[in-house]
């Protein structure tokens, strides 16, 4: 096939006939782009192969052959064309008439010039329109007489029958839809008529979408018909040539199969690298790889180390066989209290640093002293210094556990635990108690305790050789991360598989020859990868890595006066308004005397004053007015001994 336009390739093509295969014969480039303008390909080269495999009318032009002007049609124009003229031409006027009257069909006939006629002082245009009626002697010249319409009037020319042409013959056919127009290849190019555009004549000039594949495009290519360069059909040659379709891992992860594939990477984003892992240097073009499917299962554990200046990430997977054993948690404020307490699981600290309550805002804001034991009870509401609502965290304080015989004492001189209420911006320092000495699984403890977490490994994975979670004295579960990794290993090293996530490292490959053998057994898979910092915390800002909302700002310090005033203000705990606490007998019972049922009236409960002792500071008993004796001291014992 010789080389032709694009366009005219497109205009013969038969859609029965697809897929093609075109050679450039003559590249084009589009100055100040690359690529691609809004979403085609503006730029071959020559020798480019291209499979055509689709071809879309995108619009159609209207040109008027008179003036040049033009219009769009869209595709479902409704309207039918008539063809103005015939394929078939003749040179003078007598050709015409000979040929008229050899065949069946007599005067009169219409035809049109392809050129413009000078005559009896007019102008007959090219493509106009005339009616041949008869041959008469005009002048002493043999002539055609002819009728052409100007205005809607009728005017009669006498043209010579050696008048130079040439000349196309109209012949009445049946309408046609713009369709049945752009199929027809004999209706190519020619000048048709439509009742209902505002033009005597016209030309069609589709533009069409062509949807190819090319070598190293990871996508169908589009090229506008329009596109000025010329083509070669090459399919009979062409059977053998494969087109390389390159890949993204999201777009094998995507495929879902089939599994194991064999691949070759092509191209390594260039972005900061995420492991500290040794395969991570081996990602390079012309490495081969082979594919599993996807790792299971799709969930991970963010964690960091603890006990080190500079803490280490990891991304530890959910098949990690490792043994886990808890350690107390610590929590910085009363509002990190609230955020890991569960209701039906009792949640015990210990403070580890002593802090002034705040009494001038309420005074049930207690102190703390180093080595205070507290029972988080849930969340509450207390009234503060300005009168306005606010939330704290409810705990009553237990007693020490110094011995068999102190403990016994304090069962019979204790009166109700006392209550502790802590506002939720409340600096303490609290360590949680805990006695838990079984060894969980990582599918385990994230399934029965909330996350952050503390733990020690005990036990390393026996599918990792190098698990370097045993070497911590420490580790910090942080946050849960679904997210699907494929599981892949080196074609050099196939014994060895690592998890990749496509959404942070999408490599591009292109499949290989071969069908690789899935190996015997389980694959041993990499559980744990350390992370760079970069990475890490590009993580932490992920939605469902997102922490909870910083605690409220501490109210502002007030004037003396303010102080003065406020602080003779009562303020008790709404306790209609305190959430989430759990009826007494969910708890588990400590050795002193359970809270009993708050009351509205806050004044009117009374505490036992704790005895002094080593790490605790004492709290200042609330004063009483000397002249209030009313208090039945006998009713109050009788029923202390009751509860006992």
């Amino acid at each position: 096939m010789e080389p032709v336009l694009l366009q005219d390739f497109v205009r013969a093509l038969d859609p029965e006939t697809l897929p093609r295969v075109l050679r450039v014969c003559s590249g084009v480039y589009f100055e100040g782009s690359i690529y691609e303008i809004s979403g085609n390909e503006c730029c071959l080269s020559t020798g480019d192969l291209i499979k055509v495999t689709q071809v879309r009318l995108q619009k159609v032009v209207c040109e008027n052959p008179r003036t040049s002007q033009t219009m769009e049609l869209p595709r479902n124009f409704e309207g039918y064309f008539t063809p103005l003229n015939t394929p078939q031409s003749y040179e003078t006027l007598e050709e015409l008439v000979s040929a008229t009257t050899q065949s069946s069909k007599q005067l009169p006939t219409c035809f049109m010039s392809t050129h413009r006629i000078v005559t009896e002082g007019m102008v007959v245009t090219k493509d106009q329109l005339l009616m041949l009626e008869a041959v008469v002697m005009h002048l002493g010249i043999r002539c055609a007489r002819c009728v052409l319409g100007v205005e809607g009037q009728q005017v009669i020319l006498h043209l010579p029958l050696s008048q130079k042409g040439p000349f196309r013959k109209w012949e009445a056919s049946t309408p046609r839809t713009l369709l049945q127009v752009l199929q027809d290849p004999a209706l190519k190019d020619l000048v048709l008529t439509c009742p209902t555009l505002p033009w005597h004549s016209l030309i069609l000039r589709p533009q069409y979408e062509i949807q190819a594949i090319m070598h190293m495009r990871r996508t169908i290519v589009k090229i506008p018909s329009t596109l000025e360069v010329d083509v070669e059909d090459v399919t009979a040659s062409s059977q053998h040539v494969h087109f390389i379709k390159p890949l993204l891992l999201s777009e094998v992860l995507a495929q879902q199969g089939p599994f194991p594939l064999s691949t070759e990477i092509l191209e390594v984003p260039e972005r900061r690298p995420i492991f500290l892992s040794p395969w991570l240097g081996s990602l390079q073009k012309g490495q081969r790889l082979c594919i599993y499917g996807l790792a299971s299962p799709p969930w991970r554990v963010l964690a960091s180390s603890k006990g080190r200046k500079v803490p280490r990430h990891f991304l530890v997977s959910g098949a990690y066989q490792g043994k886990l054993r808890r350690r107390p948690r610590e929590f910085p404020t009363a509002y990190d209290l609230l955020g890991a307490f569960q209701p039906g699981r009792p949640l015990r600290v210990v403070a580890t640093k002593d802090c002034e309550g705040e009494r001038e805002e309420n005074p049930e804001f207690t102190s703390l002293a180093v080595g205070d034991r507290l029972e988080v009870l849930g969340p509450g509401q207390a009234h503060g210094a300005q009168g306005n609502d606010m939330d704290v965290l409810v705990c009553q304080r237990l007693s020490d556990q110094a011995g068999e015989d102190e403990e016994e004492e304090c069962e019979e001189e204790a009166e109700s635990p006392e209550r502790v209420l802590l506002p939720l911006h409340f600096p303490g320092s609290f360590v949680e108690e805990m006695s838990d000495s079984r060894r969980y699984s990582l599918a385990d403890l994230t399934a029965q305790f909330s996350l952050p977490c503390e733990v020690k490994v005990v036990a390393k994975d026996s599918s990792h050789p190098t698990d370097p979670l045993t070497s911590l004295l420490g580790l910090r579960l942080e946050e849960k991360i679904t997210e699907p990794f494929l599981v892949v290993s080196l074609d050099s090293e196939p014994g060895m598989c690592f998890e990749i996530p496509p959404r942070w490292l999408d490599l591009t490959v292109v499949e290989a020859k071969g069908q690789p053998d899935w190996p015997g057994g389980s694959l041993p898979i990499a559980t744990v990868e350390e992370l760079t910092d970069t990475f890490y915390y590009r993580l932490r800002k992920l939605p469902a890595c997102e922490i909870q909302a910083p605690p409220p700002r501490p109210p502002k310090s007030q004037g003396l006066s303010k102080q003065r005033r406020y602080s003779t203000q009562e303020g008790g705990v709404k306790s209609s308004q305190i959430l989430g606490l759990q009826q007494h007998t969910l708890l588990p019972k400590p050795k002193a005397k359970t809270l009993p049922e708050f009351t509205k009236d806050g004044s009117s409960m009374y505490s036992k004053i704790p005895a002094h002792r080593k790490g605790h500071r004492p709290v200042k008993p609330q004063r009483q007015d000397p002249d209030d004796d009313k208090h039945d001291y006998e009713e109050i014992l009788e029923h202390f001994q009751k509860t006992i």
